[in-house]
Protein backbone atom coordinates (compact mmCIF):
# COMPACT_ATOMS: atom_id res chain seq x y z
CA UNK A 1 0.00 0.00 0.00
CA UNK A 2 1.10 3.25 -0.84
CA UNK A 3 0.44 5.98 1.70
CA UNK A 4 1.28 9.29 1.59
CA UNK A 5 1.07 11.72 5.05
CA UNK A 6 1.26 15.97 4.46
CA UNK A 7 1.63 17.63 7.73
CA UNK A 8 -0.56 20.66 9.02
CA UNK A 9 -2.13 22.26 6.12
CA UNK A 10 -1.55 26.69 7.38
CA UNK A 11 -3.81 29.12 5.52
CA UNK A 12 -4.61 29.52 1.81
CA UNK A 13 -1.39 28.88 0.72
CA UNK A 14 -1.53 26.13 2.48
CA UNK A 15 -4.97 25.23 0.91
CA UNK A 16 -3.86 26.09 -2.78
CA UNK A 17 -0.49 23.62 -2.38
CA UNK A 18 -3.39 20.76 -1.49
CA UNK A 19 -5.62 21.82 -4.31
CA UNK A 20 -3.19 22.58 -6.53
CA UNK A 21 -0.54 19.74 -6.69
CA UNK A 22 -1.84 16.62 -4.22
CA UNK A 23 -4.95 15.52 -7.06
CA UNK A 24 -1.97 15.02 -9.73
CA UNK A 25 0.54 13.89 -7.01
CA UNK A 26 -2.21 10.98 -6.23
CA UNK A 27 -2.13 10.13 -9.66
CA UNK A 28 1.54 10.15 -10.40
CA UNK A 29 2.47 8.00 -7.63
CA UNK A 30 -0.91 5.69 -7.58
CA UNK A 31 -1.58 6.26 -4.14
CA UNK A 32 -4.09 4.25 -1.97
CA UNK A 33 -4.56 6.40 0.98
CA UNK A 34 -3.73 10.36 1.67
CA UNK A 35 -4.30 11.62 5.53
CA UNK A 36 -3.54 15.41 5.65
CA UNK A 37 -3.55 17.27 9.39
CA UNK A 38 -5.83 19.88 8.71
CA UNK A 39 -5.75 21.89 11.98
CA UNK A 40 -4.60 25.21 10.59
CA UNK A 41 -6.22 25.61 7.72
CA UNK A 42 -9.07 28.51 8.34
CA UNK A 43 -6.30 31.24 8.68
CA UNK A 44 -4.04 29.63 10.40
CA UNK A 45 -6.61 28.75 13.63
CA UNK A 46 -9.11 25.70 13.15
CA UNK A 47 -11.22 24.09 9.85
CA UNK A 48 -14.43 24.80 8.69
CA UNK A 49 -16.74 22.52 7.19
CA UNK A 50 -16.08 23.76 3.40
CA UNK A 51 -12.24 23.48 4.09
CA UNK A 52 -12.74 19.72 4.69
CA UNK A 53 -14.78 19.35 2.05
CA UNK A 54 -12.18 21.07 -0.06
CA UNK A 55 -9.39 18.43 1.50
CA UNK A 56 -10.91 15.41 0.28
CA UNK A 57 -12.44 16.56 -3.08
CA UNK A 58 -8.40 17.61 -3.87
CA UNK A 59 -7.52 14.10 -2.94
CA UNK A 60 -7.31 13.35 0.84
CA UNK A 61 -8.86 10.19 2.55
CA UNK A 62 -8.53 11.33 6.29
CA UNK A 63 -7.62 14.68 8.26
CA UNK A 64 -5.99 15.00 11.39
CA UNK A 65 -6.88 17.84 14.17
CA UNK A 66 -4.76 19.25 17.03
CA UNK A 67 -4.42 21.86 19.77
CA UNK A 68 -6.23 23.95 17.28
CA UNK A 69 -9.51 21.82 15.82
CA UNK A 70 -11.93 23.65 17.93
CA UNK A 71 -10.87 27.40 16.80
CA UNK A 72 -13.83 27.77 14.88
CA UNK A 73 -17.17 27.17 16.20
CA UNK A 74 -18.46 25.50 13.99
CA UNK A 75 -16.34 22.56 13.87
CA UNK A 76 -17.98 21.93 16.91
CA UNK A 77 -20.84 21.16 15.21
CA UNK A 78 -20.00 19.60 11.88
CA UNK A 79 -17.71 17.52 12.94
CA UNK A 80 -19.98 14.82 14.41
CA UNK A 81 -21.10 14.06 11.08
CA UNK A 82 -17.69 14.38 9.26
CA UNK A 83 -16.96 10.86 9.47
CA UNK A 84 -13.45 11.44 8.39
CA UNK A 85 -12.16 14.17 10.13
CA UNK A 86 -10.39 13.26 13.59
CA UNK A 87 -9.63 15.39 16.34
CA UNK A 88 -7.00 14.24 19.24
CA UNK A 89 -8.49 10.80 20.52
CA UNK A 90 -7.19 11.93 24.09
CA UNK A 91 -9.42 14.76 24.57
CA UNK A 92 -11.65 14.43 27.31
CA UNK A 93 -15.08 12.41 27.30
CA UNK A 94 -17.72 14.08 25.50
CA UNK A 95 -15.65 16.07 23.52
CA UNK A 96 -17.48 16.30 19.90
CA UNK A 97 -16.54 14.56 16.95
CA UNK A 98 -14.23 11.44 16.73
CA UNK A 99 -10.35 10.07 18.01
CA UNK A 100 -10.17 7.61 15.24
CA UNK A 101 -11.97 6.39 12.27
CA UNK A 102 -11.70 3.53 9.69
CA UNK A 103 -10.85 4.75 5.96
CA UNK A 104 -11.21 1.89 3.50
CA UNK A 105 -7.59 2.50 0.62
CA UNK A 106 -7.89 2.32 -2.70
CA UNK A 107 -6.88 -1.08 -2.59
CA UNK A 108 -9.51 -2.31 -0.24
CA UNK A 109 -7.37 -1.89 3.07
CA UNK A 110 -9.15 -1.00 5.79
CA UNK A 111 -6.79 1.31 7.89
CA UNK A 112 -7.35 3.18 11.20
CA UNK A 113 -6.29 6.43 11.24
CA UNK A 114 -5.95 7.71 15.01
CA UNK A 115 -4.93 11.38 16.16
CA UNK A 116 -3.40 12.07 19.43
CA UNK A 117 -2.07 15.29 21.10
CA UNK A 118 0.98 15.18 23.59
CA UNK A 119 1.13 16.60 27.11
CA UNK A 120 4.66 18.35 27.01
CA UNK A 121 4.87 21.87 26.60
CA UNK A 122 1.58 22.11 25.16
CA UNK A 123 -0.10 24.55 27.72
CA UNK A 124 -2.94 21.72 28.63
CA UNK A 125 -3.05 18.15 30.18
CA UNK A 126 -5.14 15.97 28.65
CA UNK A 127 -5.22 12.18 29.25
CA UNK A 128 -1.94 10.64 29.02
CA UNK A 129 -1.32 10.06 25.23
CA UNK A 130 0.43 6.18 26.16
CA UNK A 131 -2.32 4.87 27.96
CA UNK A 132 -5.06 6.42 25.49
CA UNK A 133 -3.36 4.70 22.34
CA UNK A 134 -3.00 1.76 24.30
CA UNK A 135 -6.37 1.32 24.34
CA UNK A 136 -7.45 2.14 21.15
CA UNK A 137 -5.09 -0.82 19.91
CA UNK A 138 -6.34 -3.15 21.91
CA UNK A 139 -9.51 -2.41 20.58
CA UNK A 140 -8.19 -2.30 17.27
CA UNK A 141 -4.90 -4.03 16.38
CA UNK A 142 -2.79 -4.09 13.67
CA UNK A 143 -3.33 -6.98 11.41
CA UNK A 144 -6.41 -8.56 12.81
CA UNK A 145 -9.12 -5.05 13.35
CA UNK A 146 -6.63 -3.43 11.13
CA UNK A 147 -5.04 -3.47 7.75
CA UNK A 148 -2.97 -0.68 8.90
CA UNK A 149 -3.12 1.75 11.54
CA UNK A 150 -1.69 5.43 10.95
CA UNK A 151 -1.25 7.46 14.13
CA UNK A 152 -0.82 11.67 13.94
CA UNK A 153 0.93 12.12 17.60
CA UNK A 154 0.45 16.43 17.45
CA UNK A 155 2.88 17.21 19.90
CA UNK A 156 5.73 19.80 20.46
CA UNK A 157 8.67 17.75 22.51
CA UNK A 158 10.98 15.52 20.26
CA UNK A 159 11.83 13.52 23.23
CA UNK A 160 7.88 12.62 23.87
CA UNK A 161 7.65 12.08 20.23
CA UNK A 162 10.54 9.84 19.93
CA UNK A 163 9.07 7.85 23.10
CA UNK A 164 5.98 7.70 21.17
CA UNK A 165 6.72 6.13 17.98
CA UNK A 166 9.37 3.58 19.96
CA UNK A 167 5.87 2.76 22.30
CA UNK A 168 4.38 1.84 19.14
CA UNK A 169 6.69 0.64 17.29
CA UNK A 170 5.14 -3.00 15.10
CA UNK A 171 1.83 -2.28 16.34
CA UNK A 172 1.16 0.94 14.21
CA UNK A 173 2.09 1.56 10.17
CA UNK A 174 2.71 5.21 10.62
CA UNK A 175 3.84 7.11 13.80
CA UNK A 176 4.12 11.05 12.19
CA UNK A 177 4.83 14.38 14.45
CA UNK A 178 3.39 17.11 13.51
CA UNK A 179 2.53 20.74 15.07
CA UNK A 180 5.43 22.63 14.72
CA UNK A 181 5.13 23.44 11.30
CA UNK A 182 8.97 22.07 10.48
CA UNK A 183 10.06 18.98 8.79
CA UNK A 184 12.72 17.06 10.07
CA UNK A 185 15.03 14.93 8.77
CA UNK A 186 14.94 11.51 10.98
CA UNK A 187 12.51 9.74 9.14
CA UNK A 188 13.18 5.82 9.31
CA UNK A 189 11.64 2.82 9.76
CA UNK A 190 11.98 1.93 13.38
CA UNK A 191 13.33 -2.19 14.17
CA UNK A 192 9.52 -3.66 14.82
CA UNK A 193 9.13 -2.34 11.10
CA UNK A 194 6.60 1.23 11.90
CA UNK A 195 7.93 3.99 10.14
CA UNK A 196 8.83 7.17 12.03
CA UNK A 197 9.47 10.51 11.56
CA UNK A 198 9.33 13.53 14.10
CA UNK A 199 7.54 16.21 12.72
CA UNK A 200 6.06 16.20 9.16
CA UNK A 201 6.28 20.12 8.37
CA UNK A 202 3.67 21.91 7.25
CA UNK A 203 1.93 22.27 4.08
CA UNK A 204 2.19 26.31 3.47
CA UNK A 205 4.27 29.22 3.37
CA UNK A 206 7.75 28.73 3.94
CA UNK A 207 8.73 32.45 4.17
CA UNK A 208 7.23 33.13 7.76
CA UNK A 209 7.65 32.19 11.26
CA UNK A 210 5.53 28.48 11.54
CA UNK A 211 3.54 29.97 8.38
CA UNK A 212 2.33 32.94 9.57
CA UNK A 213 3.54 36.73 8.54
CA UNK A 214 7.05 37.92 10.32
CA UNK A 215 6.06 41.20 11.73
CA UNK A 216 4.03 39.95 14.20
CA UNK A 217 6.22 36.86 15.71
CA UNK A 218 9.49 38.98 15.88
CA UNK A 219 7.15 42.14 17.41
CA UNK A 220 6.79 39.62 20.23
CA UNK A 221 9.88 38.09 20.47
CA UNK A 222 11.18 41.74 21.11
CA UNK A 223 8.80 43.52 23.25
CA UNK A 224 7.17 40.54 24.72
CA UNK A 225 3.53 41.88 23.74
CA UNK A 226 1.29 42.16 20.70
CA UNK A 227 0.59 44.29 18.60
CA UNK A 228 -2.00 42.51 16.05
CA UNK A 229 -3.12 39.06 15.19
CA UNK A 230 -0.99 36.21 13.71
CA UNK A 231 -2.11 35.80 9.93
CA UNK A 232 -0.68 33.47 7.40
CA UNK A 233 2.43 33.82 5.31
CA UNK A 234 1.43 34.48 1.79
CA UNK A 235 3.34 33.44 -1.09
CA UNK A 236 3.76 29.64 -2.70
CA UNK A 237 3.38 27.28 -0.42
CA UNK A 238 5.32 23.62 0.14
CA UNK A 239 3.49 20.29 0.28
CA UNK A 240 5.60 18.73 3.40
CA UNK A 241 4.89 15.25 4.54
CA UNK A 242 6.22 11.75 4.21
CA UNK A 243 5.88 8.83 1.87
CA UNK A 244 5.76 5.35 2.85
CA UNK A 245 4.92 2.15 1.47
CA UNK A 246 3.43 -0.81 3.61
CA UNK A 247 3.49 -4.33 3.19
CA UNK A 248 0.30 -7.29 3.68
CA UNK A 249 1.47 -7.51 7.43
CA UNK A 250 0.83 -3.69 7.85
CA UNK A 251 4.61 -2.52 8.73
CA UNK A 252 6.74 -0.12 6.90
CA UNK A 253 8.79 -1.14 4.28
CA UNK A 254 10.19 2.08 2.71
CA UNK A 255 9.93 5.60 3.64
CA UNK A 256 11.15 9.31 2.27
CA UNK A 257 10.47 12.68 3.21
CA UNK A 258 7.52 14.15 0.70
CA UNK A 259 8.42 18.48 -0.23
CA UNK A 260 7.52 20.21 -3.57
CA UNK A 261 6.49 23.90 -4.53
CA UNK A 262 7.81 27.04 -2.31
CA UNK A 263 11.43 27.71 -1.05
CA UNK A 264 12.27 24.14 0.73
CA UNK A 265 14.52 21.98 -1.74
CA UNK A 266 12.96 19.55 -3.12
CA UNK A 267 12.08 16.07 -1.88
CA UNK A 268 10.52 13.28 -4.14
CA UNK A 269 10.32 9.36 -2.80
CA UNK A 270 12.89 7.91 -5.41
CA UNK A 271 10.94 4.50 -5.44
CA UNK A 272 7.56 6.15 -6.32
CA UNK A 273 9.61 7.19 -9.66
CA UNK A 274 11.28 4.34 -10.87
Amino acid sequence: MRLLFLGDVVGRAGRIAVSERLPALRERWKLDLVVINGENAAGGFGITEAIYDDLLNAGCDAVTLGNHAFDQREALVFSERAERLVRPVNFPTGTPGRGATMVEARNGAQVLVVNVMGNVFMGTSLDDPFRKIDAELEACPLGQGADAVVVDFHAEATSEKQAFGHFLDGRASLVIGTHTHTPTADHRILPGGTAYMSDAGMCGAYDGVLGMKKDEPIHRFLTKLPSGRFEPAEGEGTLSGLAVEIDGRGLATKCAPVRVGGVLSEAIPEFWER
